[in-house]
């Protein structure tokens, strides 16, 4: 298999990982969100420093906790991804998989709205006729349904703004995630201690502390680290190797695996409206892949190096 292909087979790996872990955490639905957060982000922190350890890198955070720009970037990078596992969280939970899937499907053009809002990029024709798209997609939901998809939204704008400080950390993926993992652990640990000393109960007033308890429950919070650490590896490895645009392409399977999963195994309504909108997404994503696609040609064409 040539360089590309492992690319492409670690890219699809990552994506069928993020597409399926829906069903991972609907075995912790008995355990309050906000708990399996906390668990979530310390296993993360723990299964990135020794893997950073093992391949003699944890020097390579250092340079973010000596920059202050730098360090402000990982505590937004902190708090919205932490935001966004919450929500991804709650919303498999309350049996609304359906709008996660949604959320990463307008994740990408959110991106491109917040690049043009924050950094004063200009859309193509082809961006604009897609968010527009994805746009009136939403609106057709918010009128049909009655209520704004606002978990749908919050994932996208989230995720959008957590990809915005990325972008400007001097740090591997790898290395970077464990450095905002690193800067919640201490939180997650405070609630933890909390839960469990009966100083704290979870805001949804359900029964949490289940650490210890049971085995199997154990077991699901510790690996809910390696979980999330394998497909960011197999992310990072697939990155180095295939051009962007066919990366853009490959990270839809996660969003429609999230939807065969919300339909198929949690049997959530699929509604008229929901049959209304879902093409218009689908359509505005086939715009800006083959914009993005595009653009990549050209660049290459011109001798620019490939994103």
């Amino acid at each position: 298999m040539t360089e590309a292909g492992r690319g492409v087979a670690a890219m699809i790996g990552a994506c069928s990982i993020w597409g399926f872990i829906a069903v991972y955490y609907a075995a912790l639905a008995h355990v309050p969100p906000l708990e399996v957060l906390a668990h979530r982000v310390v296993w993360s922190a723990v299964f990135f420093g020794l893997l950073l350890g093992v391949q003699g890198r944890l020097g390579t955070t250092a340079v973010l906790l000596v920059d202050a720009r730098a360090w402000r970037l990982v505590a937004l990078a902190a708090v919205t991804i932490g935001a966004n596992w919450f929500l991804f969280i709650f919303a498999v939970q309350s049996g609304q998989v359906l709008q996660s899937s949604l959320g990463y499907y307008i994740f990408p053009l959110v991106a491109v709205g917040l690049g043009f809002v924050v950094l004063g990029e200009r859309f193509t024709r082809l961006q604009a006729a897609a968010i527009a798209l994805a746009a009136t997609a939403v609106a057709i939901l918010a009128l049909g349904l009655g209520a704004a998809p606002w978990i749908s939204m919050a994932l996208a704008g989230t995720f959008g703004l957590y990809g915005l400080a990325k972008n400007r950390l001097a740090v591997g993926p790898v290395a970077s995630v464990f450095a905002e993992t690193a800067l919640l652990v201490p939180l997650a640990l405070v609630w933890l201690f909390a839960l469990h000393a009966g100083l704290a109960a979870d805001p949804g007033g359900r029964a949490g502390a289940v650490f210890g308890g049971d085995p199997g429950t154990t077991l699901l919070l510790v690996l809910s680290g390696p979980l999330t650490g394998l497909p960011l590896v197999l992310f990072s490895y697939a990155a180095r190797r295939v051009a962007y645009a066919t990366l853009g392409l490959i990270q839809y399977l996660n969003p429609t695996i999230q939807f065969g999963v919300a339909v198929l195994l949690f049997g959530e309504a699929f509604t008229g409206w929901h049959a209304v909108a879902f093409p218009l997404i689908w359509a505005a994503l086939a715009l800006y892949s083959y914009e993005t696609w595009r653009r990549e040609r050209r660049a290459v064409a011109g001798g620019a190096p490939r994103a």
